[in-house]
């Protein structure tokens, strides 16, 4: 009834194309299913991105608040579905770990307070479900041993009693018939026809259940999720990054000081990210270095060529100040836009220097060297840039199905290589111009003490530059 209502309510919104409604299933972090008489899943397909005003994580949270208003005592979930084809695979997930269940699960109700808190956050919820209400039989094996009783007994016992014992059949003209002996429906209503349960021992004597065994009320488990075998918290978001919330929940746990014997950790895409990003980082110091060890070898110089890495800070403050201005998270596709820019705006910083030293072995002085490298390189570096940053247009403003997550790398690409195209021609030469004149300096500061080694030792300085210059 409730999943026909909302069917009811989702094809009566224009921005949904159908509808496939699985009722008594439902999905488990895996991307199979679970059999539960208690649940349904419903999958909404919707049009595509460009033909509605919100993105799909937004519009799960949006249908569901609807949802809830028109299904009272109905528990509503919602996710977009991932790239893998599943939704219930939360960007946030932290384990709690601890010897103590109890101090477990108050700090993972202090965690999920904190969660829900935080601007962004939506779905907070704990692997562990409240359970159905079942009675329970806490077996005192002492007494039941003094009784002659076995646990293999009282197992096959109460089972036949409360599930039955469809072992036999009865066989008519052909046709076998299973025979299900069990208790009446009478003798099977509350926790007294439980405890009255009639038990037979090894001398022949008749027992009751309540003789050796406890008899109460409790509640069990019907789903229990688990991170390396202990409970977990999940929370989606919504127009944050998972950055941001692990962030925030990572100064909380700091604050707390939770004891030594409990330990909070980040699973699923928080722990995903962490190491993709570490190792993207050193991706990312590598490249620089490998593009310095190769102009050093081409330049035949240590200094030249980290004047052109001067050329990567200004380029990486282009790149942020465009995701900032875009609204775009730094994600593992950003960071990937960063190391192509390493090779494309060091090429700029190439090309001035490079015939800088080329009019400088010609016989110029460093300033006019570098102000005719600048007026001459400037044609090429416009041409070139603008021809990367017009290619990447089409990716930054794509709104198609998955161009979010493609639009921030060319966002990176675009605003580092604009930043680059303008500040390199500034920093690079005065970057040169400064590394010029230290090096001029150490020559002179070597020259003079060279001569006074040679006026200390009492040589004819002007017969050896005679000499010199007549050789």
């Amino acid at each position: 009834d409730a999943v026909q209502k909302a069917e009811e309510h989702l094809f009566k919104n224009a921005d949904v194309k159908n509808v496939f409604s699985s009722i008594g299933t439902a999905s488990n972090a895996i991307g199979g299913s679970n059999s539960t008489n208690n649940k349904a899943e419903i999958n909404v397909k919707l049009v595509p991105r460009e033909q509605r005003e919100v993105e799909s994580s937004i519009y799960a949270q949006y249908m569901k608040l609807e949802l809830e208003k028109i299904l009272p005592g109905v528990k509503v979930s919602s996710a977009a579905v991932s790239i893998t084809g599943g939704a219930n695979q939360a960007p946030v997930q932290m384990a709690v770990t601890g010897n103590d269940l109890n101090q477990n699960f108050k700090i993972s109700n202090e965690l999920i307070d904190h969660l829900k808190s935080i601007k962004g956050t939506a779905e907070v919820k704990m692997s562990i479900e409240s359970g159905n209400p079942e009675v329970s039989v806490d077996i005192n094996r002492e007494k039941m041993a003094e009784l002659g009783l076995s646990m293999d007994v009282i197992g096959m016992t109460m089972q036949a009693a409360f599930s039955g014992n469809s072992k036999a059949s009865y066989t008519d003209q052909g046709k076998d018939y299973d025979i299900n002996v069990m208790y009446d429906n009478f003798d099977r209503r509350n926790e007294g026809d439980l405890a009255s349960l009639i038990f037979i021992n090894n001398r022949g004597e008749n027992i009751r259940l309540e003789q050796f065994a406890n008899i109460g009320r409790s509640t069990g488990s019907t789903k229990l999720e688990r991170k390396n075998r202990v409970p977990s918290i999940s929370s989606q978001v919504l127009g944050v990054s998972s950055g941001t919330v692990t962030g925030e929940m990572t100064k909380f746990i700091k604050k707390k000081n939770y004891p030594s014997s409990v330990v909070v950790s980040f699973e699923g895409n928080s722990k995903n990210m962490g190491e993709a990003f570490a190792n993207l980082g050193f991706a990312l110091i590598a490249s620089i270095l490998f593009v310095y060890l190769i102009m050093v070898a081409l330049y035949d110089s240590y200094v030249y060529p980290f004047v052109v890495l001067f050329s990567i800070p200004v380029a990486v403050v282009g790149a942020l100040l465009a995701l900032a201005l875009s609204m775009q998270p730094l994600s593992i596709f950003s960071m990937l836009g960063m190391i192509m820019l390493i090779g494309l705006v060091a090429k700029n910083a190439i090309l001035i220097v490079d015939f800088a030293n080329q009019l400088k072995a010609e016989g110029r002085n460093t300033v006019e060297a570098l102000i005719a490298s600048g007026k001459t390189r400037l044609r090429p570096i416009l041409m070139t840039t603008l021809s990367m940053i017009t290619g990447m247009m089409p990716i930054a403003l794509a709104h198609g199905p998955g161009a979010e997550w493609k639009s921030g790398l060319a966002w990176v690409l675009i605003g580092g290589l604009t930043s680059s195209m303008i500040l390199t021609l500034v920093v690079v030469p005065a970057v040169y111009m400064i590394f010029d004149v230290f090096k001029k300096d150490i020559k002179n500061k070597e020259g003079k003490a060279q001569l006074k080694i040679i006026r200390k030792e009492g040589l004819d300085v002007a017969a050896m530059l005679k000499e010199h210059s007549a050789h």
